[in-house]
């Protein structure tokens, strides 16, 4: 029976509207900033933990609305899926990568995708995003 991980994730676009995908230190695919939620933690809270560990950025719970929850196999765990709470926001201010994230990658979703996005990204969040024109 796989394992199921309940995890916070944020769609983070810049002005030009494009998204932030981090990439973890020793892993292939690309995914949203965000992590696991932690005992008794709310989706929103673990969302914003994580942002702060992972990109020092601190957003208050009014700038992150709720996109939708999404479930997908895990991208860098065997016999694991994902239960993802998603959240959007703009990005106030650049960032940096901290804690476990090895690189950031800005992603143009008008353009055809790469082939190294985590499933729950790409077969989930960006099918959802597109259904939503407001964000």
């Amino acid at each position: 029976m796989p394992t199921t991980l309940h995890i916070a994730a944020a769609c983070l676009f810049d002005e030009q509207g494009r998204l932030l995908l981090v990439r973890k230190r020793n892993t292939r695919f690309f995914m949203l900033p965000g992590g696991k939620r932690e005992p008794g933690e709310d989706a929103l809270s673990a969302l914003q933990r994580e942002l702060l560990e992972e990109l020092e950025l601190q957003l208050q719970a009014g700038a992150l609305q709720p996109l939708g929850q999404f479930q997908a196999p895990a991208a860098n765990e065997a016999d694991t899926w994902v239960q993802a709470d998603i959240f959007h926001a703009a990005l106030p201010h650049a960032v940096q990568p901290a804690a476990e994230l090895e690189e950031l990658r800005w992603l143009d979703t008008s353009l055809p995708l790469p082939d190294d996005l985590a499933p729950l990204l790409r077969d989930q969040v960006l099918p959802a995003l597109k259904r939503q024109p407001s964000v």
